[in-house]
């Protein structure tokens, strides 16, 4: 709420997820100045963003929305949550977007093979199957899709280890291919 009442001109675009995009403003903090606002949340799931989103996103009046969701919702950081409840969270945050003319870009869940607080699920496939589904709903909605997991993942879904620390988060290596891929879809806005 504090860092919404200092904004006081519309940004070009506003970052919206959990805590790889609230790492992503530490990481990379000239990324996110002025023109790029970091809406990042640790340990959120879709549904704690869409609860959000007015505040954070719609209030803000950025000419694009960059939406980054998914992992939390797979690790069940707010319980078990289906596949078809995550997918409804992305359809209202593109709506309300679209409804305020703010441009949406739709980013692809980061890859994942294991999670180090439910060492029994392996999300490889689940997280195969959301970003399957995101692409198509980006292009059935009019909205741009951004496809960091080919570009982050290792032939069996996880990250390449090269890319990131703790195979959930990217680090900094991780999180320059993901600015030069976010600069190019949000444009020259």
């Amino acid at each position: 709420r504090d860092a919404n009442s200092k904004v006081k001109t519309p940004p070009a675009a506003v970052f919206m997820g959990d805590s790889i995009t609230e790492a992503w403003g530490v990481a990379d903090p000239g990324f996110f100045t002025g023109r790029f606002l970091d809406r990042g949340i640790s340990g959120q799931t879709s549904p704690q963003m869409l609860l959000r989103f007015r505040s954070d996103v719609i209030a803000l009046r950025p000419r694009v929305v960059h939406i980054l969701a998914g992992t939390n919702d797979i690790a069940g950081n707010t319980g078990p949550t289906s596949e078809a409840a995550f997918e409804g969270n992305i359809e209202s945050m593109v709506e309300l977007a679209k409804a305020h003319h703010i441009r949406v870009v739709i980013a692809s869940i980061l890859p994942m093979d294991a999670l180090g607080w439910r060492p029994d699920y392996r999300p490889a496939g689940e997280v195969r199957r959301l970003n399957a589904w995101l692409r198509a709903y980006a292009a059935r909605a009019g909205a741009a899709h951004l496809d960091y997991y080919s570009r982050l993942a290792n032939p069996a879904g996880g990250f390449r280890k090269d890319l990131s620390n703790d195979g959930v988060h990217p680090n900094l290596t991780g999180y320059a291919i993901m600015r030069r891929l976010a600069a190019d879809a949000i444009g020259r806005d």
